[in-house]
């Protein structure tokens, strides 16, 4: 009994810890976005030797008058991706990869403190209340919410990254190059055949589902208790 009893206190202080943690990591990427910081011109750096696919490659930033290419060799040489003014891609991780990110971190921090709350009621003895049960439907519409808010940010993300490569980087098999297809655009992009196959959506969706039948539950308990 004092086992299943010090769970929920466990669950709402780990939850605790989680939720500041990743608070303070969305707040540390809101400040990059809003400093802003730029590559300085002719950047230079590397080779730097990495792990591609199992493979040992090399990374580098090489200097290009006032601004830098990135280059990348990986399978003994065989497989190259050059990529031109590398400034300007760094200019789209920043405006739309730390977004995703800060996206990312205020859904877990959200996510975790929701779940911080649910496990207090559940150690005061209140699983079956009116605000457990708004903490479940919250978690449900955060679930689904956050579904097709990461979706449209990750598509715009990956769209953005493509077109610029396409148009600067060049990728050579062999000392054959490879060209991009032409991009295509899709703001909520399927995963797995699905419009909305995210997995948290359809885990918002059976959260909800339970949250009806918690509810359904508490009303019927009430109606035992007048009737008794």
């Amino acid at each position: 009994m004092t086992s299943v009893s010090l769970l929920p206190r466990i669950f709402r202080w780990v939850f605790l810890v989680l939720a500041a943690l990743f608070a303070v990591a969305a707040l540390i990427i809101g400040i990059m976005i809003l400093v802003n910081p730029h590559m300085p011109p002719g950047a230079h750096l590397g080779p730097a030797s990495v792990d591609l696919a199992g493979q040992s490659g090399t990374v580098a930033l090489r200097a290009a008058g006032a601004d830098s290419d990135f280059l990348a060799t990986a399978f003994g040489g065989n497989l190259t991706l050059a990529v031109e003014k590398a400034d300007g891609l760094v200019e789209i991780l920043k405006h739309y990869g730390l977004p995703v990110i800060l996206l990312n971190l205020v859904f877990l921090a959200l996510l975790f403190e929701l779940l911080r709350r649910l496990f207090r009621n559940v150690g005061r003895g209140e699983s079956f209340s009116r605000d457990t049960i708004r903490l479940v439907q919250a978690v449900a519409g955060l679930l689904i919410v956050f579904s097709f808010i990461s979706s449209f940010a990750e598509g715009l993300f990956s769209y953005e990254l493509f077109v610029y490569l396409a148009r600067h980087a060049v990728i050579t098999v062999s000392g054959t190059p490879v060209h991009f297809p032409a991009p295509h655009y899709e703001m909520l992009p399927r995963k797995g055949g699905f419009l909305f196959g995210s997995p948290l959506f359809f885990s918002g969706l059976l959260v909800l589902a339970l949250s009806e039948v918690f509810r359904q539950g508490l009303a019927l308990r009430h109606e035992n208790e007048l009737t008794i």
